[in-house]
């Protein structure tokens, strides 16, 4: 239909921002998934992230730094997380206690699939602007699949 003389077209209205953060998946196998959450947090750092603004969790073994620092315990360990200076090294099982940060990391590096099936909308949740999810696409599939 042609418009009208005088008539004005109307601009669509601009689209919603994404509710959420943007997501990226690494494909890994499992054995993998934490070599790859390295090489993620190394490109963020090497593009201005600041260290503080990274949170990584690991749904199988604990990443080496968060084994090192926990053996000094506990109240060092979570003192760290609190202080937010620098990237921060948690179990997805720990998730209660870990608060959001810009940049989630999500190594999906084996452990049970209850544990992945929480671990994977809690970091969505921690995510402001960024998740990243490390692991092998079929079984975090299957999993966000069984969680829903």
């Amino acid at each position: 239909m042609p418009a009208q003389r005088g008539s004005r077209a109307q601009a669509a209205p601009p689209a919603p921002a994404a509710a959420g953060p943007q997501i990226q998946l690494i494909p890994a196998p499992a054995d993998g998934a934490l070599d790859a959450a390295e090489e993620a947090v190394d490109l963020l750092l090497d593009s201005g992230r600041a260290p503080g603004d990274v949170l990584v969790l690991t749904t199988g073994e604990q990443h080496p730094w968060a084994a090192h620092e926990l053996s000094f315990g506990e109240k060092t360990y979570w003192a760290q997380h609190d202080a937010r200076e620098d990237v921060f090294y948690a179990a997805a099982s720990a998730a209660g206690r870990t608060t959001g940060r810009p940049v989630v990391v999500v190594a999906v590096n084996g452990g049970a699939d209850d544990d992945a099936v929480r671990a994977l909308p809690d970091a969505m949740a921690k995510a402001g602007s960024l998740l990243i999810v490390c692991g092998d696409p079929q079984r975090i599939n299957s999993l966000i699949g069984s969680g829903a």
